[in-house]
């Protein structure tokens, strides 16, 4: 086998190189840190996980950005969950009376709404509040109106004891048509306790009391116009019998 003398180069060239080699490590100060398999393995895990190399997904696209913390709930928002069971009661209570006091069937209709309806929202507002440890009060609409306390005190568009009493007296006809009339000044009511909660600094934004809010807002919209045409056909029904 023949070599050739261009491939390897020759002794004095190597000398020449390694001459070089020795002047360079010279140079060098300190000494490079000698690193073994462990810290080989850190070095290579810590790369792998760090925030540059999670922020991109497999197809090399930056993954996307976190989602925002939840907003926390505030004194507000516990207020108007508390006070909203209690106006619930109260609605729950008026529309219980529609099978005992002579009601028509439209009316049985619409106030066996109102019951399914509220009394399924009360029960989210109290574990809304248990969840968060705050006070749960009891659906009971015999604390929501003492006799002489003033209405000021009052939630918005709830009934005093006198309209109470006016209500539970009524029967037939004249029940329907005072039930509706307060049950939509009652609606109303609970139409400003939302406006309340969302002109109150920073309620209203946590998710859970913003769902319920608008739900309560959108449900009572509907039922007061449906509740003023059932109230308009009564009082040509009156005038024209």
């Amino acid at each position: 086998m023949v070599v050739s003398r261009n491939r390897f180069p020759t002794l004095s060239v190597c000398c020449t190189m390694l001459h070089q080699s020795h002047q360079e490590i010279g140079r060098v100060k300190r000494p490079l840190p000698r690193v073994g398999v462990r810290g080989v393995l850190a070095i290579i895990v810590t790369t792998a996980f760090s925030p540059a190399a999670q922020a991109q997904t497999d197809s090399g696209r930056p993954a996307p950005p976190p989602r925002p913390p939840r907003p926390p709930y505030t004194a507000a928002d516990v207020h108007f969950m508390s006070g909203m069971i209690l106006h619930h009661a109260q609605a729950v209570l008026m529309a219980g009376w529609a099978p005992t006091h002579g009601a028509s069937q439209s009316m049985r209709a619409l106030c066996e709404r109102i019951v399914v309806g509220q009394r399924d929202e009360i029960a989210l507002m109290q574990r809304w509040l248990g969840e968060r440890h705050e006070a749960v009060p009891e659906a009971d609409a015999s604390h929501t109106m003492m006799p002489g306390m003033d209405p000021s005190m009052m939630m918005p568009g709830m009934l005093t004891p006198e309209q109470l009493a006016e209500l539970d007296h009524a029967r037939g006809t004249e029940f329907d048509r005072l039930f509706l009339r307060f049950m939509i000044q009652h609606h109303q009511g609970a139409i400003t306790m939302v406006n309340q909660l969302f002109g109150s600094q920073g309620a209203g934004e946590e998710e859970g009391v913003f769902r319920l809010a608008s739900n309560i807002y959108a449900d009572q919209v509907t039922e007061i116009g449906r509740m003023q045409r059932m109230l308009a056909v009564l009082v040509l029904q009156e005038r024209n019998p």
